[in-house]
Parts: C-alpha cells; sequence; structure tokens
C-alpha cells in the first residue's frame, strides 16, 4: 500500500464506528475543531480529502451540537478536497458554548479535561484529532503516526493524555505548526485499537512480526558468514601446515590416519570441520585433534626451519 493509501484506509475504518454516546460525539467533534483547519469564534473551517469523514462530519456535528454546516459538499462521491464551514452565529455559538468558551472572546484553545473525563471519550477525542489532523505512514517502510494542530497550547496538553494511553510522543514545529508524533509500532498499534482501527492496527503488528523475522535471518547469516570465514581461515592454517610437513619430508612418515586425514583436507579446503568430518567418516572431536596434531608438527617443522 502507498502511504496516502494507508493513512486514508485508517481515517475509513475509524469512520465506520458508531456514533452513539452524545458525550463521544462532542468528545469527537473537540478533536476535529482543535485539529482541523479553523476554528475561531467567527469562523469554523473543515477541509478533509477523506470521503468516509466528509460523510461523517455531518451528521456528528448534528448529534454533538444538533446544528448543520453552512457550507457542505453537495457530491460526496466526487473526490478531492472536501470543504465545511460554519459562519452563522447562533450556530458558532452553540458549539463554543459546548466547550465552555466566551461567546465574544478571542479564542485562545486549551484542552478542556472536562469534556474528556471518561476513556471512551478520550477514545473518541483522539479519534477526532486523527481524522481531521492525523497522518500515519506506511508500516512496511517506517512506524511513524501524527497529529498536526496551529494551537501551541494543545500540541503540549494532550501529552498527558497520550502518556495515560501508554505512548510517549515528541513534538515539533512545522511550517508553523505543531506536530506530535510518535514512531513505535507497538504504540501505534495500540493506539489505533483504543481509537476504533483494529484492522489497520493488526496491519502494523505484522509489519512489526515480518521486521524481526527479517533482522533475525540477516543477523543469522551474518552469524553465518561470520563462523564461515573462520572455517576457512581454519582449513587454511591447516593446508599451510600440511604443506610445510610434505616439503620436510615428515608427512610421509605419519601415520596412516594422520596422512588420510591431510588428503582429505588438501582434496576438500571448502568443507566446515563437520561436513569433512562425515566425509572422514569419524567424529568431529576425533578429526579435530587430528588436524590439531598435523597443525602442531607443522608448526614444530616450521620453528625448526
Amino acid at each position: 500500500m502507498a502511504e496516502e493509501t494507508f493513512s486514508s484506509q485508517t481515517k475509513s475504518e475509524l469512520c465506520k464506528d458508531r456514533i452513539s454516546h452524545s458525550c463521544c460525539a462532542l468528545a469527537e467533534a473537540y478533536g476535529i475543531l482543535l485539529f482541523c483547519n479553523t476554528f475561531l469564534n467567527r469562523e469554523i473551517r473543515i477541509i478533509t480529502t477523506s470521503q468516509a469523514f466528509a460523510q461523517r462530519l455531518p451528521r456528528l456535528f448534528r448529534r454533538a451540537f444538533s446544528v448543520r454546516f453552512d457550507q457542505a459538499p453537495q457530491d460526496l462521491t466526487a473526490g478531492g478536497k472536501y470543504i465545511f464551514l460554519i459562519t452563522d452565529r447562533e450556530k458558532l455559538s452553540a458549539v463554543l458554548s459546548a466547550y465552555g468558551y466566551p461567546e465574544d472572546a478571542i479564542l485562545s484553545h486549551h484542552v478542556n479535561y472536562a469534556v474528556l473525563e471518561e476513556n471512551c471519550c478520550r477514545a473518541a477525542f483522539f479519534r477526532g484529532a486523527f481524522l481531521a489532523g492525523g497522518a500515519i505512514l506506511n508500516p512496511t517502510r517506517q512506524f511513524h503516526l501524527e497529529f498536526t494542530t496551529s494551537h501551541y497550547h494543545v500540541a503540549r496538553e494532550i501529552q498527558p493524555l497520550m502518556s495515560e494511553l501508554g505512548i510517549s510522543a515528541r513534538t515539533v514545529v512545522r511550517n508553523a505548526n505543531y506536530v506530535n508524533y510518535f514512531k513505535k509500532g507497538e504504540a501505534i498499534a495500540d493506539f489505533l485499537t483504543t481509537i476504533g482501527a483494529p484492522l489497520s492496527a493488526m496491519e502494523i503488528l505484522n509489519a512489526i512480526e515480518e521486521k524481526n523475522l527479517r533482522n533475525k535471518v540477516n543477523r543469522r547469516s551474518n552469524c553465518d558468514m561470520a563462523n564461515l570465514d573462520k572455517a576457512v581461515a581454519a582449513a587454511q592454517e591447516q593446508i599451510g601446515a600440511i604443506h610445510r610437513l610434505r616439503r620436510s619430508g615428515v608427512l610421509d612418515t605419519l601415520p596412516d590416519t594422520l596422512r588420510e586425514t591431510a588428503r582429505l583436507r588438501e582434496l576438500y579446503p571448502e568443507l566446515t570441520l563437520s561436513q569433512l568430518a562425515q566425509q572422514a567418516g569419524i567424529s568431529k572431536s576425533c578429526l579435530n585433534h587430528r588436524l590439531r596434531k598435523l597443525q602442531e608438527l607443522g608448526g614444530n617443522d616450521r620453528s625448526e626451519r
């Protein structure tokens, strides 16, 4: 899947969650408003490219505030950007009062924790935040989930809420916006399950398992290569000792077992100790003892020269 496809698929899955309790509808709408394009006392503007989110928004706002958007897309299957707008003063007042905002004050957004007292409401809040300002990368490439808001205090004040979910998020400034993000695959999977996207969470877990398996194979391959290098180096030393014994005439004076071991080692320089022992029809320890003896004799021959 492409990154955009995985992110939009996750949002589509989240939008399948039924809008039930009014408190959760209010919390989800709160997450949307704090992470949407514009949330002022004179205008609310929400822009999305998610068809599923665009279809959910009108129902959610009717449930949460009993209001309709002043401007909304007529065709929710057209694709592209869907723009939702509220400018009517009475409707804005209904939304603002639901979260304890003074109607005529200049808005300085903070998180009203009273709206998020229940666990279900906190999950709904983060669902809304992700739908409006969230993005997630393709887990086969990288584990990364983020929320983007234009409100400094909101970015800071959702940190304790995320900590309650076991998530340690970081915050960066990007294009004058504040981005909360986290990169641990298990934390992302748990978060998606909590906010209502278990299928996307399962894809994250599958990606984690695949990466762990790939790393395990790579480690084993690296270990095998290291062992092979050691075996090659050992074989070269053994063959070097055998050559020295032959040049000195000592090899012909050795017992048949040692001469046969020397012959096999020269004939099969690429074999490991276990493979060579199988070829010789003896145990690995016995073969190792004979090769050590040849190296010992070959070394003594070299030191004497």
